[in-house]
């Protein structure tokens, strides 16, 4: 695979993250895919927002699932943004996009709507949940499936062949050349987040990575 530049949450650094004027943005950067976060409202909604709780990005507080789509999207999830769901983020941009399982309750409703849209080739699936991954790989075996962690041990490998992963995305703190060439070795691809400095850019193409998510629009120089 050719090197992947990711959007986390769009481009967090620079917008409101996981909100359509993000995403939107990140596109216009021209990055290969876009990531998001998904929980499920209390009235069942795929909810782009990366905590369990509303309070930190938006004038809002208490639990997503205690809330109902109506609720948040009164919610100001910054620069007047709303909180999107995810068929708007489908609608909103074109390029592939990355959509992290954060609630496993999450995962068939995003297996349905993923059918019902016909977006099995465009978006990948991702989760540091194994059973969330295991039931989309289920559910839909044709659908890309990134397993997401913060540790690089030696059951990495063995994780990702589980729930069908041919790539790995990992905390670049984390990582190893070593863990790199297990990956590697087994076919699994490695792509490392976050990346936004010059020296992470230098420590990405050291280990030989095949991609990065990174909150800026632009790669620094090195």
């Amino acid at each position: 695979m050719s090197f992947l530049t990711v959007g986390h949450r769009g481009v967090m650094g620079v917008e409101p993250e996981n909100t359509l004027r993000s995403f939107r943005r990140a596109e216009r950067a021209g990055l290969d895919q876009i990531e998001l976060d998904l929980h499920l409202s209390k009235d069942g909604e795929l909810v782009v927002m990366h905590d369990a709780t509303v309070d930190r990005t938006t004038d809002g507080s208490g639990l997503i699932r205690d809330l109902t789509i109506g609720e948040i999207r009164g919610l100001d999830a910054g620069l007047g943004e709303r909180v999107p769901v995810f068929q708007e983020v489908l609608d909103a941009v074109s390029r592939p996009i990355q959509a992290e399982i954060k609630d496993v309750a999450a995962a068939r409703v995003l297996a349905g709507v993923l059918r019902e849209r016909g977006e099995t080739g465009r978006v990948s699936v991702l989760s540091f949940h194994d059973e969330a991954l295991a039931e989309v790989h289920a559910l839909l075996p044709e659908v890309r499936t990134v397993l997401v962690s913060g540790e690089s041990g030696p059951d990495l490998v063995p994780r990702a062949q589980a729930v069908g992963a041919r790539l790995v995305s990992l905390d670049l703190t984390q990582l190893t050349l070593a863990a790199v060439r297990r990956c590697h070795d087994a076919g699994i691809a490695v792509m490392a987040w976050s990346v936004n400095s010059a020296q992470d850019w230098a420590l990405v193409r050291a280990l030989g990575l095949d991609g990065a998510a990174t909150d800026l629009p632009e790669e620094p120089a090195a």
